[in-house]
């Protein structure tokens, strides 16, 4: 029996309530912003009637929701600027109860007779599990303190400021261990993918590590800028959906402001600059360097230039055709979200492309495109393509190889 008709493209199992008269479940918005989803929570009875909505008013996506001991609430992740806290909410309905402070951002949560204990970690901190007790996490393992306590990390501030039409973007930066405030440092612009996700203050150790990286990155002299442009998630809906068929505009509006921010405030070389990113990160990489010449490097990883090429080649069907539209219905807009590839004379900043063989995500043609283009054109380029990976990296030595290739690429043009 059909019970609800909302539409997520999150894979999550449905819940039963503990006494088996409800199910919850997270509902996502209308196809068409599938790839700017910020998740719902709602409950349906599982013998039929109305679905409600019990998040409504939050503005916010959840993820991970589960029943307390009682079946009274439900708890549930919060992705909230730069931060994720626990979060609960009564099945009748009303406000949502934040269970978590802001020193750690929460991964994980799970709740088993009355007790709760979460996956947390924070810019100093490594993911380990904590007890959820009275608002506050009481740690419960250390798996990391022996790797950790022999490492410097680099200081992470918050910063905001105005994108070019007015707009209030949030981001971090983060400076090198030994930070001094008298000179000036080489800058990467480091961009996370997604859109739909955000630069936030913890230390994963997995597959896709930008907040790690950024610390490798300024443990090597660099200051890093981690800006959450529009199309990011924690802001509210409005600010992921305000890029919808716009791709390349006001992201990196946001972007360069955040690099003019980190230049007047004194900690970014001017003359330093380098940009890169992976997935989405790789894709707005290409249209910054074709938005914007004071970069001197950049590496763009499992990106895009050529968005029109790329219809029927990737898994990105859904989005094409209920976001742009198919190409022969108008064409402009595809050329004009393409803009790094049909304009590659406008860029001069050496680029390195990277990928996996075997990204069906993002295939490497995406990369291969843009590389020939600027091979082509006679700008400094190198392509790496790593046998048998996908669109994130599993094997540990090609993990390895990627940071050094970075390093290798970015130094020679900003460490002179």
């Amino acid at each position: 029996r059909c019970l609800s008709d909302w539409s997520s493209d999150v894979c999550s199992s449905d819940l039963w309530s503990p006494d088996g008269k409800l199910i919850a479940y997270i509902a996502g918005f209308e196809p068409k912003y599938n790839a700017y989803v910020q998740d719902q929570l709602a409950v349906v009875p599982a013998e039929g009637g109305a679905a409600r909505i019990l998040t409504e008013k939050l503005d916010r996506g959840i993820t991970a929701p589960g029943f307390t001991a009682d079946g009274s609430s439900i708890m549930f992740l919060v992705e909230d600027d730069r931060r994720e806290y626990a979060a609960r909410v009564s099945v009748s309905g009303g406000a949502t109860e934040k269970l978590s402070g802001n020193d750690f951002v929460v991964s994980q949560q799970s709740s088993r007779g009355g007790h709760v204990a979460v996956t947390a970690s924070s810019d100093v901190a490594a993911p380990d599990i904590f007890a959820l007790e009275a608002g506050r996490v009481r740690k419960l393992t250390s798996h990391n303190d022996a790797l950790l306590s022999e490492l410097q990390l680099g200081a992470v501030e918050d910063i905001s400021y105005k994108s070019k039409d007015g707009t209030e973007i949030h981001g971090m930066l983060i400076k090198p261990p030994n930070y001094d405030a008298t000179r000036k440092y080489p800058t990467l612009l480091w961009i996370h993918g997604g859109p739909n996700g955000q630069d936030d203050h913890s230390l994963p150790f997995d597959t896709y590590p930008l907040q790690l990286e950024r610390q490798l990155f300024a443990a090597h002299g660099y200051a890093v800028l981690a800006i959450n442009y529009r199309g990011s998630s924690g802001r509210g809906a409005e600010f992921t959906r305000s890029i919808f068929a716009d791709w390349g505009n006001k992201e990196v509006a946001d972007l360069l402001a955040g690099v003019d921010y980190a230049v007047a405030s004194g900690v970014a070389d001017p003359q330093r600059l380098g940009v890169g990113g992976w997935s989405y990160g790789g894709m707005l990489t290409d249209y910054v360097i074709a938005s914007d010449s004071r970069f001197k490097v950049a590496m763009s990883g499992a990106g895009i230039g050529n968005e029109l090429a790329m219809y029927g080649g990737d898994q990105y069907i859904l989005q094409y055709n209920n976001e742009v539209g198919p190409p022969w219905k108008d064409l402009d807009t595809w050329i004009k979200i393409s803009y790094p590839f049909f304009h590659a004379d406008r860029i001069h900043t050496p680029t390195l492309f990277m990928g996996g063989r075997s990204d069906f995500n993002v295939p490497i043609i995406g990369g291969e495109q843009m590389y020939q283009a600027l091979q082509t054109l006679g700008v400094p380029t190198e392509l790496v393509i790593y046998p048998g990976q996908f669109h994130l990296f599993t094997r540990p030595s090609y993990i390895h190889d990627r940071i050094e290739r970075y390093f290798a690429w970015w130094d020679k043009y900003l460490m002179k």
